[in-house]
């Protein structure tokens, strides 16, 4: 009985290893995705366990591995669970994941105006969506627009303490902005120095509550700003946020090299305003170029996570505080931003885990 039971697990990892995962981009035998292998006569058991959340794609992975195990001779009943598990990864040297935040994503660009504000929203909203729990900072404090992209213009934070921030929420995100303490139209006349403190209070200041995924809106550039956020934050990635235009471009290889320099490894990039389809005729123009992000990320070696219209609607959508994951959730430029935001979480769970958790803190007194 022992030999047969060996024989048959090894048959059913054999047609695992042949099914691939069209979000991890390997098979789920390769991924350490397959567990608790349960074989009862003709009837077989056993769990996915995802490293990333996916929960709009549960059914499919259900159907595909079911469809692969049926075919196996003898088996007659298959049993498939389905479960995301989101760990802390390892972030800059010297720093340590924030309390109750398992990993920072830093969604960056070199330049302002190429839709990084949407892009961190939508990819926020849509790894909710996927069935993490997730937050979002507003890190932009010359202009913060997140509070008008959520519906949230004009609501304050409370504290319950006196000294710490509680989150506001919108579409289940837990969101915090310099713009819910100032005026609407009140100018940020602060220096560098200022900037950053304000920026730090609002990250550790904040009650986060047991986040998957605390998703940072940077402020656009590569200037000092951006330099100390970089190395003062414990980011476990970062997302470059590009248009094919050779300016944007030009910009958004800059950014990516400091994050490079102070040791935040590029999960990959996203490039806005693709392709735009014309409302009344449906052509289809390069207004921006063509082929940027690609060449870029050849160059870089990183990966090109997907690629974004120019689309009316995802700026009407987002003045309107309902952004396009939630405004048009069956739209395919809200399908796209899901595809994006599990790339991401795919390229944060191949990171190394976190191990600090599990050394004590040393003390060295002097007696």
């Amino acid at each position: 009985m022992a030999g047969s039971e060996a024989l048959s697990l090894d048959a059913v990892y054999a047609a695992l290893s042949g099914l691939i995962d069209p979000d991890l981009q390997k098979d789920y035998v390769t991924a350490k995705a397959v567990k608790n292998v349960r074989i009862a006569g003709s009837s077989v058991a056993l769990d996915i366990e995802l490293p990333f959340p996916a929960q709009s794609r549960h059914g499919a992975i259900r159907g595909a591995v079911r469809g692969c195990l049926e075919a196996l001779p003898g088996v007659s009943d298959v049993e498939i669970g389905v479960r995301t598990q989101v760990i802390a990864h390892v972030v800059q040297h010297g720093l340590k994941p924030l309390p109750g935040v398992k990993n920072i994503v830093a969604v960056a660009s070199g330049k302002g105006g190429v839709g990084k504000s949407a892009t961190a929203v939508n990819l926020a909203l849509a790894l909710a969506q996927e069935g993490a729990c997730v937050g979002l900072l507003d890190a932009d404090i010359y202009g913060p627009s997140l509070p008008q992209m959520l519906g949230l213009a004009g609501r304050e934070p409370e504290s319950v303490d006196g000294q710490s921030m509680e989150p506001l929420e919108a579409f289940g995100l837990q969101v915090m902005s310099i713009g819910f303490l100032i005026e609407a139209d009140a100018p940020m006349v602060w220096r560098g120095p200022m900037v950053t403190q304000a920026l730090d209070q609002l990250l550790r200041q904040t009650r986060w509550r047991d986040l998957d995924y605390l998703v940072v809106d940077m402020p656009p550039g590569t200037g000092d700003i951006q330099l100390t956020l970089a190395q003062k934050f414990p980011v476990t990635g970062a997302v470059i946020v590009t248009t094919p235009q050779d300016i944007a471009l030009l910009d958004a290889r800059k950014g990516l090299k400091m994050f490079e320099k102070v040791g935040i490894p590029i999960l990959g990039l996203v490039e806005n305003m693709s392709i735009h389809i014309c409302s009344n005729c449906g052509h289809a123009e390069h207004i921006f170029g063509e082929g940027g992000g690609e060449r870029m990320a050849a160059d870089y070696e990183v990966e090109l996570l997907g690629s974004l219209p120019l689309d009316r609607s995802i700026r009407e959508l987002a003045d309107a505080g309902r952004p396009t994951v939630v405004g048009a959730p069956d739209s395919p430029a809200a399908e796209r931003y899901r595809s994006i935001a599990r790339r991401v979480a795919v390229k944060v769970g191949e990171r190394a885990k976190d191990m600090s958790s599990r050394f004590p803190n040393i003390v060295v007194q002097n007696t």
